[in-house]
Formats: C-alpha cells, sequence, structure tokens
C-alpha cells in the first residue's frame, strides 16, 4: 500500500485484530456464518498484509501475482453464493477491489512506481473504478456504523438477564464492528491508491 509508514502499521494490526476475531468466529453458529466469518479472515488478513508498510518489508514481486489469484478465488466462491443476496455480494465487491488493488500495485503496471523511483512512489488505478470503490465503501461504513446504533431501550422496570454469558465470538455486535473496521480499513487503502 501506497503512503505513510504509520498509517500502514494502524491498518495492519485493525486489520489482523479483525482477522483474529473472525477466526474466532469459525467456531460457532450455523454453517453459513462460519462460512461469512472465514471469508471475513481471509480478506482481514490479506488486507493486514497489504498495508504492512514497504519501507519494512517490500513484497516480492510474484505477492502481487499471489494476492490477484487468492482474491480472484474468494470472488468466485462470493459469486456462487451471490445468488442468495445477503452478504455474498459485499464479499464479492470486496474480493474483486482486493484483486484490483493487486493489480493496480503490482510492479510493472501502470499505476505503480518505476523501478528506481520508489521513494517517490506513485499510485495508480483507474480513477472512475477507484471512486465508485470510493463511494461503496464509504456507504457501507455509514450504513454499518448506523447498525451499531441501538434502536431501542429496555422499557424501564423489565426484566434484564444477569449472568448471562455469551461466547466472544458469538457476539453479534462485535461481528458488525469487526465489518466496520474491515470497511474503513478498505475505504482507506482505496484512498492511496
Amino acid at each position: 500500500m501506497h503512503g505513510p509508514a504509520l498509517s500502514g502499521w494502524l491498518l495492519m494490526v485493525l486489520c489482523s485484530v479483525a482477522g483474529g476475531y473472525c477466526l474466532l468466529r469459525t467456531r460457532s453458529g450455523t454453517a453459513g456464518e462460519r462460512g461469512n466469518a472465514r471469508a471475513e479472515a481471509v480478506m482481514a488478513f490479506g488486507m493486514a498484509a497489504m498495508a504492512l508498510p514497504a519501507a519494512v518489508l517490500t513484497p516480492p514481486r510474484w505477492a502481487w501475482t499471489v494476492y490477484a489469484v487468492v482474491f480472484g478465488a474468494a470472488a468466485l466462491r462470493a459469486l456462487t453464493g451471490a445468488r442468495s443476496g445477503g452478504h455474498h455480494v459485499h464479499h464479492l465487491v470486496g474480493s474483486l477491489a482486493m484483486v484490483y488493488m493487486a493489480v493496480a500495485m503490482a510492479p510493472g503496471s501502470a499505476g505503480a512506481a518505476h523501478e528506481g523511483h520508489t521513494a517517490h512512489a506513485a499510485a495508480g488505478g483507474v480513477p472512475l473504478l477507484t471512486g465508485v470503490l470510493l463511494a461503496y465503501y464509504a456507504l457501507y461504513v455509514l450504513r454499518s456504523a448506523g447498525g451499531l446504533i441501538p434502536v431501542t431501550a429496555a422499557p424501564a422496570g423489565a426484566p434484564v438477564a444477569v449472568g448471562t454469558r455469551v461466547a466472544w465470538g458469538a457476539r453479534p455486535e462485535l461481528a458488525l464492528a469487526c465489518r466496520l473496521t474491515m470497511g474503513i480499513a478498505m475505504f482507506a487503502m482505496l484512498l492511496t491508491l
């Protein structure tokens, strides 16, 4: 990812934590929920790897091809589930966005830095496509953030379950916060493209 090292480190940490939580979610829930959690974990760890500052570790030339292949396969998997709608369509958009970023950032592509000029790397990509993806993720983040706001409070005097413990992997608000974090990270990564 092109951009300041501090933002790269922050994105890497946030995406790694989100990926770890997604892996935790694969231990509970229905088969569909576990599949979504696996897809989100792949996305989060892929984003964490892409966000690693180049000053720390310059990825080999073949790494961008691996990203494109992995997320191309994830896009095909999401496409098969997209017929049922819901979150599979979002996974499809996210996987295709990762393929797009991998291709745009690959050495030798029109948007990648020229060898010998890595200190002044210029980001690339198709401005219209980048703009569409930025708009999609901006709306996704706003919608996800709205889902974290409680709609109603418990009525006064209503019994509250005390001592009820919910497993960390089964907490819907944490899953939504994880998705929100990844949406913000994707938006930030697209901004640098």
